[in-house]
């Protein structure tokens, strides 16, 4: 039986020292619907191994290994007091791509990825234990923290939409699928009538599942996927083989020149981590307005230490093309719609996120979550990413306080979202600089009543 929080705190923990350690069913409630969804949803952390295969030729089982180790330090977050879901660094992955195809496959290749993987891990832990990562989120001002989230959002959209991309291969299933999946999620109808309905209720509680579940019978039906070829049993990853081939119990340790080589890669990486945990810390704020009766603490030097400590560890015993970011931004929306219905539908948002990914590591073993899913992977990817624009934009927007702001963040956005991270938050510097320089705070030209307040 979990400790029962009272009104208005923290939930309960174990301090040790930066960390708050919450251990399942112990210092949280477990969510079974956050739980399943995982189960569910881990046929898109699984599109990890065709990516390894291509760009480093590991076998599958390797690939699965690195996938599996991964997954269990997913967990780390919830367990040391971070109230996020995590995820890769996926606007980053095509960099890294880029990068490591420079290197010839195989040893070299490897090398550059351990090197790569090893330097952002020690960066982020040397931020978050001196403070300055903390600072450095807190200092950004509105209109660039609006703009990153807001370029967060389009750069979402157009990964579905370009020409060529998903959009074009599964048009009826994303259409159906995203379609049910807004008004299941944020319509004020459908939240109007599921109150009275115990089946609607439970529907709604279970997030995303259920457009999940829709596009295994959507997809053939309109004749974009195959029928799901179930499989049983158990997925056999091989962990010998790759600490023995794949890592640098085997290779041995990256030479100097590689750390160098990787360094603009590390800084283009930490951009966007940069920006993931100020739309982590948006969204809790953001949820946490809706549910006073739980205290959420977000802490950006807590989240460097311990995603610092999972690239650290991956670069050692599985080096990983995804890299360990702090935030699987689409399934934090979700895991946030579904807490700001109450505590009936979900008592912590710790138990949230770390339910669904408990449930995400059990899914990478279960040969039959992953056949049944594997079909309807893009459009399942389509829809998280969809439903992660649009709360993106919507707290994007909401994160400006000015009008200035807004302009600002809208020119960002659009550059971050056609031109990368690098470009997009120099273009919001610029114009910090160039706008709000000496401006003097004007409270007519706050956008939104209840942040007028002189900062």
């Amino acid at each position: 039986m979990a400790i029962k929080r009272e009104y208005g705190k923290e939930q309960p923990y174990i301090p040790a020292g930066p960390f708050k350690i919450r251990i399942p069913f112990v210092h949280y409630k477990f969510e079974w619907a956050d739980y399943i969804q995982g189960l569910f949803m881990c046929a898109v952390c699984l599109g990890a191994i065709p990516m390894l295969q291509e760009y480093l030729g590991m076998p599958f089982e390797i690939a699965m290994a690195i996938v599996l180790l991964n997954g269990i330090l997913y967990c780390a977050h919830v367990f040391l007091g971070d109230p996020v879901v995590p995820g890769w660094v996926t606007p980053a992955i095509p960099l890294l791509m880029l990068h490591i195809s420079q290197f010839q496959m195989g040893i070299e290749r490897m090398h550059a990825l351990i090197a790569f993987e090893l330097t952002l891990g020690i960066l982020a832990i040397i931020l978050g234990i001196t403070g300055l990562g903390k600072k450095i989120v807190s200092i950004v001002p509105n209109a660039m923290q609006s703009g990153i989230i807001l370029g967060a959002g389009i750069a979402a959209v157009n990964v579905i939409f370009v020409k060529g991309a998903r959009f074009d291969k599964f048009p009826i299933s994303i259409v159906i699928c995203v379609g049910i999946g807004f008004y299941l999620l944020f319509s004020n109808h459908f939240r109007s009538i599921r109150e009275n309905n115990k089946i609607l209720k439970i529907v709604s509680d279970l997030g995303i599942l259920p457009v999940i579940l829709l596009a295994v019978i959507v997809g053939p039906l309109a004749g974009e996927t195959p029928w799901p070829h179930m499989e049983w049993g158990i997925t056999k990853p091989e962990f010998g083989t790759l600490w023995k081939e794949w890592t640098v119990f085997g290779m041995g340790f990256p030479p100097l020149s590689m750390f160098i080589k990787s360094i603009p890669m590390v800084l283009s990486a930490y951009i966007v981590l940069f920006g993931d945990m100020i739309q982590a810390n948006a969204l809790l704020e953001d949820a946490e307005k809706v549910r006073p009766d739980e205290k959420i603490d977000y802490n950006a030097n807590r989240t460097h230490i311990i995603f610092g400590l999972r690239n650290t560890i991956m670069s050692i015993i599985g080096p990983d093309l995804t890299m360990c970011g702090p935030l699987w931004a689409a399934m934090q929306v979700v895991i946030c719609e579904r807490y700001k219905k109450g505590r009936e539908a979900m008592d912590s948002i710790s138990g949230g996120a770390g339910s669904f990914r408990f449930g995400t590591l059990t899914g990478y073993l279960l040969l039959p979550i992953v056949s049944l899913c594997k079909p309807i992977l893009g459009i399942a990817l389509a829809c998280t990413m969809l439903i992660q624009g649009y709360v993106s934009v919507r707290v994007g927007v909401m994160k400006s306080r000015t009008f200035n702001d807004l302009g600002i963040a809208g020119i960002m956005a659009a550059v971050l979202a056609t031109r990368g991270a690098a470009w997009g938050l120099a273009t919001g510097i610029i114009l910090c600089l160039l706008i709000q320089l000496g401006n003097k705070p004007n409270l007519d030209n706050y956008i939104f009543e209840e942040t007028k307040e002189v900062e």
